[in-house]
């Protein structure tokens, strides 16, 4: 019996991590349904990146006031959670405080105090992330792709942490060898008085039911992320090395079409010459995209590193006009859709089985693609490198390379150009008429 709390400590550890990994194995699984793309390039500019906007959070501070409680909320837990690996030591090996027994006093106490001071400027910031949400309402925290779980999610994930920060707070006012100690506890001293009314028996199990709510907490937490839009906690790093570094204007070609267009404009080309050689089929499976596995894999990991912050749609210009569009929702929608086909491989052991849907049609519409105005504002505003766009561009690809679906007006340009070699519905003859009426 006097090893039973170390066994089942044991027990919760694997099964909590366990999961955990089951579920990355399927994350990984999914984003693989995409193709995979080239990033070799740029290596130091990526990682450049990783450091100054995923790590620096340089691109959330542009807004000032969220962008510095999120910094404070990022910092302190992470942080926080660096006593984990003391709460596991102890769990496994039944100790209490090894920290204390093996760092020097002066040491652990500036840890243990530093901790604690972070712990309650998260409870504060996690206060007005609250606020914002249900009591302020935030404007791009109302968009209709925000109803149900999705605003539901943003607050469960708050008071996670309001509940882990005071267990950590309590665990720390009621560990009467801690206290007593008289380092590290800069706030749980003023706490502890809370508690004076208890004899040592109740304040050991009072620090004990904590220690034990924390940790399960902590596991919890960890496997919720996966379900939760709080998953770019883990997927902002890779998101962001694999991000865009050429040009945010630059739109990639298909190998394929430029080769046939290289053939058309030259007039002294052999049309019965070899194509060049690409690197790729001369001609692909199917011209852009209509479902997640046309996708490429790191659009796909865009999807999933969604923070759902609505930055991208509330300085989308379509979306300020009244269209449709949200760049939000173009990536929420891919990522609903993913999750809809792994879990259709799971139900057919291993295989996807055609269940007559796809992303184009049954998630995101034609009149939303037709509304984006390729202006980039979506793929500037993510805090975490997400490119909405490319998706969106793969999507009209395909509605007009493979439908032949594009809006009358476009189809008028592309007759123009083709006839005309302009935009505009005049030949070539009459193309400077305008100067004789001046």
């Amino acid at each position: 019996m006097e090893y039973l709390p170390n066994i089942i400590f044991a027990i919760l550890l694997i099964a909590g991590i366990g999961y955990f990994a089951n579920n990355v194995k399927k994350l990984i699984r999914n984003i693989k349904l995409g193709h995979k793309v080239d990033a070799s390039d740029h290596k130091p500019e990526r990682w450049k990146n990783v450091v100054n906007i995923a790590l620096g959070q340089s691109k959330l501070v542009k807004r000032p006031v969220s962008g510095f409680l999120h910094a404070i909320v990022y910092v302190g837990f992470i942080i926080i959670n660096i006593e984990v690996l003391e709460i596991i030591i102890d769990g496994l090996f039944g100790t209490h405080r090894i920290g204390q027994q093996v760092l020097p006093s002066a040491l652990y106490g500036f840890l243990i105090g530093a901790f604690e001071i972070l712990a309650v400027l998260v409870l504060v910031c996690v206060t007005v992330f609250w606020l914002r949400r249900n009591v302020i309402k935030i404007k791009r925290f109302l968009s209709s792709e925000m109803k149900g779980w999705p605003k539901s999610d943003g607050n469960i994930i708050l008071y996670f942490e309001v509940v882990l920060m005071c267990l950590f707070l309590v665990m720390n006012a009621t560990d009467t060898v801690f206290q007593t100690a008289g380092s590290g506890n800069v706030i749980s001293q003023f706490i502890a008085p809370w508690f004076s009314g208890f004899d040592v028996e109740t304040l050991h199990t009072i620090e004990r039911v904590a220690w034990w709510l924390h940790i399960v907490g902590i596991l919890v937490f960890l496997n919720y992320l996966y379900f939760s839009k709080h998953l770019h906690i883990l997927l902002a790093f890779p998101n962001v090395y694999y991000g865009k570094v050429v040009p945010k204007g630059k739109f990639n070609n298909l190998d394929a079409v430029t080769a046939e267009v290289k053939l058309m404009m030259d007039p002294d080309a052999d049309p019965y010459a070899a194509p060049p050689e690409t690197g790729e089929d001369d001609v692909p499976a199917k011209f852009g995209a209509s479902d997640v596995m046309d996708l490429s894999q790191v659009q796909l990991l865009n999807a999933y590193t969604c923070t759902e912050c609505g930055r991208c749609t509330s300085e989308c210009p379509a979306n300020l006009t009244g269209k449709k569009l949200s760049p939000r929702k173009i990536m929420m929608d891919t990522r609903d859709r993913l999750e809809e086909v792994g879990k259709n491989i799971d139900a057919n052991n291993g295989e996807f089985k055609d269940d007559g849907k796809q992303l184009l049609g049954d998630y995101i519409t034609n009149e939303e693609l037709w509304a984006c105005t390729t202006c980039n504002a979506c793929v500037e505003a993510c805090p975490v490198s997400i490119d909405p766009l490319s998706i969106i561009i793969e999507m009209r690809r395909y509605l007009v390379m493979e439908q032949s679906a594009a809006p009358m007006e476009l189809n008028n340009m592309m007759t123009n150009i083709e006839n005309n070699g302009a935009p505009w519905p005049y030949n070539q003859m009459d193309r400077l008429n305008w100067k004789d009426e001046a």
